[in-house]
Parts: C-alpha cells; sequence; structure tokens
C-alpha cells in the first residue's frame, strides 16, 4: 500500500496515469485514511478502502461482474471488471459510482479524480 501525503487543499496525487492499465488498482493511505484508485474502461476512479457495511476491507477484494437484468428467464453477465466486492463479507459496489448492487441506501465514498499533467489526483473531499 503506497502512504501518501494530500496537499493543504486536501489533494493528493496518486501516480501517473499511464502506471495504471486498465482493469488496475492502486491501494494508498492518506495518514490513517484508507483509499483504492481504480481504472475502468480509461476512466479513475477512487473508492474509500472500508466498506460501508462492517468497515471491512472494501478496496482489496475482487473485481467482478453480475448478472444483469432480464426480461426473460436468462442470466446475462455484465460490468466485468466494474464490481467490487468487499474482501471480508461480499458486499458488491459499483466501482464508477460507489453503489451497492443490492441495497440501493447503502454506498461507498467516491472521490472525485481528474488527470493533471500526466499525474492522477485524488480529492480527498467525498462527492456529494
Amino acid at each position: 500500500m503506497h502512504v501518501l501525503e494530500a496537499d493543504e487543499s486536501g489533494r493528493v496525487a496518486v501516480c501517473r496515469a499511464d502506471e495504471l492499465a486498465d482493469g488496475e488498482r492502486l491501494l494508498f493511505r492518506v495518514g490513517r485514511r484508507r483509499f483504492g484508485l481504480f481504472r475502468y474502461d480509461g476512466r479513475f476512479f477512487a473508492l474509500n478502502g472500508v466498506c460501508p457495511h462492517a468497515a471491512g476491507a472494501l478496496c482489496e477484494g475482487p473485481l467482478t461482474g453480475t448478472a444483469l437484468p432480464t426480461d426473460e428467464f436468462t442470466y446475462d453477465y455484465g460490468k466485468d471488471g466494474q464490481v467490487l466486492r468487499c474482501a471480508w463479507h461480499g458486499f458488491e459496489f459499483d466501482i464508477t459510482t460507489g453503489r451497492s448492487l443490492v441495497d440501493p441506501k447503502l454506498r461507498a465514498r467516491t472521490f472525485p479524480v481528474r488527470v493533471e499533467d500526466g499525474a492522477v489526483v485524488v480529492e480527498l473531499r467525498p462527492r456529494k
């Protein structure tokens, strides 16, 4: 896990954009807070590393997909690499929104991410 420091405005440069390929993640810590940075479909997403269900190691869990809803009695697999499953209890979250796949009220905190001069910068203020 990378240990980083935020600047006075609460922003942290996590890595260079070309260091993280699609489907990869980078775990980092700022002070005592844990985070995960994910690259999916060419975009970057940052989530709080603590699962909102039971404070588990959310960002250390596997990236998977899920069965998609259909109108018929079939199973369509989708969102491959977009679903993060908590390492402790298996709760699943969409890395692009932070929303739980099962409980729409349950949400992992997400943080704004920008690429500035080739660096991936995370704003440690949660998205509203």
